[in-house]
Parts: C-alpha cells; structure tokens; sequence
C-alpha cells in the first residue's frame, strides 16, 4: 500500500502537528537529563493517535502496511522536531530486520506487539570499534543443547539499548554471522548507558553473558541480511538528516530577517545571503535524494542500492553543512548552550557517523556500483 500526493501531504500534516505540540525545544531539553531518554506518555499517544510504530508493518502482522515513502515523510518531520522516541532503532532498524530475515514465525511473534506501541525493539549490531561489518563482529551464540542457543559478547552505540523490550542481535555461529532474539531482561543481560555527542539519540552498551537467545532466520546469513537492512536504515537516516537540514535553514533564514545591523537586517547582506543560497542547495538536494531512494525502494528497483548509498553520502554532507552554516549565520548566540544549533550540530555529526562515519559509506557506495 502507497499514498498518493494528498495522503503523504495529510499524512506529514499530521505528524508536524503532534510534534510541534510533543517535542518543542523546551521538551527535548527537558528529556536530555531524563531516563528513559524520551517520554511513554508521548510515544504511547503516537501509537494510539498516529499508529507510527504500525506504519510500515504488514496487514498480515498488525500493522497498516505503508512502504518506504510515507515512512522517509515521518522521518524527515521527526529529524525536523528532533523528536526523542524509540521509533527509529524500533521502526527502522528492528521491524526492517525481522522482515528481512524472512522469519515468518519471528515476525508474528514480534511484530504485532510493536504495531501496537506495546513492544519497542533494537538492532544491535556495532561493538567498540563502532563498525557495522558482520565480518568483523566477536560476539558469538553457541547451541544450548536443548534447541536454544546461549549468545555471549559485548555490542555498543545500541540505539535505545537500556529501554527496548526486544533486542536483535547480529553474533557469529560456526556459519557466521547470525540474527537472533534477546529479551532485554532475559537473565545474563546487561544495558549501560552510554554518553555520546548527540543526547537526543538514547544510546547504550550491552553486555550478554550465556543469555538464552531465539534463532531468527537462516544461520549464517547474517550477512547478507544486514547488506538489506543497512541500504532501507540508510534511507531512513537520510529522511531525518534531510527534516534536520532544512529546519536548520528555516532557522538561518527567520533570523537573518529578523536580526538588525547596522539598520538593516543580516539578510540583506550578501555574505549572509550566500550561505542562506548555499544551505537551501543543500536541503533540496537531501530532500530530493532521500526522496528518490524512498521511492525506489517502494517500487522495489534493481537500483535501490545505489540509490540508498547516495542518499546516505548526501544527506550526511548536507546536515553537516546545514548545522554548521546555521552556528554561523546566528553568530555569537549560535554557539551558546542557550540556543538549539547546538543540538541540530550534534545531531548532524552522530547521524554522519551512526553507520561508520563517510570513510565506510563512500565505500559502500563503491561496493553498490561495483567497483
């Protein structure tokens, strides 16, 4: 199922709405200090308002079965409200990984709980190095005699690690790299939290010791799994980069048009109208790129791959642009804890960095193209 023009402008109406009212600046200050690091109450009332946690989760499992494009309109307004809420390690990363993994009995057993806001779930992927190559993760799962598994290792940088009820987590078995189903408190679990540049995205470092873990999956094809899931969160990231670029130049610009100088607004100087020019290229072209690769993804191209490596290598240069362009432009009151450029910098540079940072990405694009 797919909106049409009308439905993803209701549909992004919508959701601007609920967060200009959930997640001002004075709200997402306020959870920074908080734990858990977003509010129940609010994230209870998008699942029963706005169904968001159902959004991209097929009929057959509970959900309301829209695809990657209202998904990226949902994203870019919550990357725009810097909206603190498990819905992009839940939505993005764990619902796509369940689907990929094309467990049909995982994802009955998981996926309606999340459609209905009761269950919120986590991929758990990267370990010290931050790396999110299958190949080079040391976590392991062993058979526990008894059907089961026992999974044993360290993960970091696990976004909502110390509140999702439900954890997937990439270990290796003699097959290698494998997908399985931790209960957050399941016996063995460890979550601590972790202080990172960007407290608008909950982080934490998990620590499993012999935890009674689900097969889910094919063993082994964990690879090629995390491959999928990495080009549709890249898409996703790319929506939130593209929603955060462009609040950065509505900012830039309300103030450029309200700050006087010398008599006359900053806006009309040309230094000022520059970056202004240069910051609008910018968030048109993110928009346009996490656009097309939403779109692609939909129509289930043979191009989407390339198309999800370029949105994530645009969207993360964009953002950094943006952020750093809207410090400037506010001058001195930019760069106090005061003002929230700050927080749409942090932001910028933790996306920029979530799935390894450009060094990894640009060769990801390298690999999609097949050189």
């Amino acid at each position: 199922m797919s909106a049409d023009e009308s439905g993803l402008k209701e549909l992004r109406t919508a959701v601007r709405e609920f967060l200009e009212a959930k997640s001002s600046e004075e709200a997402v200050r306020k959870l920074l200090d908080s734990e858990p690091r977003f509010d129940p109450q609010v994230w209870a009332q998008a699942a029963d308002q706005l169904r968001l946690p159902a959004l991209a989760i097929p009929e057959e499992y509970g959900g309301d079965g829209f695809g990657s494009v209202e998904l990226g309109v949902v994203l870019e307004e919550m990357g725009r409200a810097l909206f603190c809420a498990p819905f992009f390690a839940t939505v993005v990363l764990a619902v796509q990984a369940l689907l990929a993994t094309g467990d049909r009995e995982a994802c009955a057993r998981h996926l309606p709980g999340i459609a209905a806001g009761r269950t919120t779930a986590t991929l758990a992927v990267a370990e010290e190095a931050g790396s999110w190559d299958p190949a080079l993760i040391s976590a392991r799962a062993v058979p526990d005699g008894e059907g089961g598994w026992k999974l044993s290792g360290r993960k970091s940088f696990v976004i909502d690690g110390t509140t999702a009820d439900l954890i997937l987590v990439v270990a290796r078995t003699v097959a290698g790299p494998t997908f399985f189903a931790v209960e957050r408190t399941a016996p063995g679990v460890t979550a601590e939290a972790m202080r990172t540049l960007d407290d608008t995205r909950a982080m934490a470092r998990l620590v499993f010791d012999a935890v009674p873990a689900t097969l889910v999956g094919a063993e082994g094809a964990g690879g090629r799994i995390m491959a999928d899931v990495l080009d549709i969160a890249s898409v996703g990231l790319a929506a939130e980069q593209a929603g955060g670029a462009r609040r950065c130049l509505e900012m830039s610009a309300e103030y450029a048009r309200t700050r006087h100088q010398f008599g006359r607004p900053i806006g009309s100087f040309q230094a000022v109208k520059h970056k202004c020019a240069d910051m609008l290229v910018q968030a048109e072209l993110a928009e346009a790129a996490s656009r097309e690769a939403a779109l692609l993804a939909a129509e289930g191209s043979a191009d989407f791959p390339v198309a999800a490596a370029v949105a994530h290598a645009s969207c993360s240069k964009a953002y950094m642009f943006a952020a750093m362009e809207n410090i400037q432009i506010h001058g001195g009151i930019g760069f106090t804890w005061e003002h929230p450029a700050h927080l749409y910098f942090r932001r910028a540079k933790s996306s920029q960095l979530l799935f390894g940072g450009p060094a990894v990405y640009h060769e990801r694009l390298l690999d999609r193209l097949g050189i």
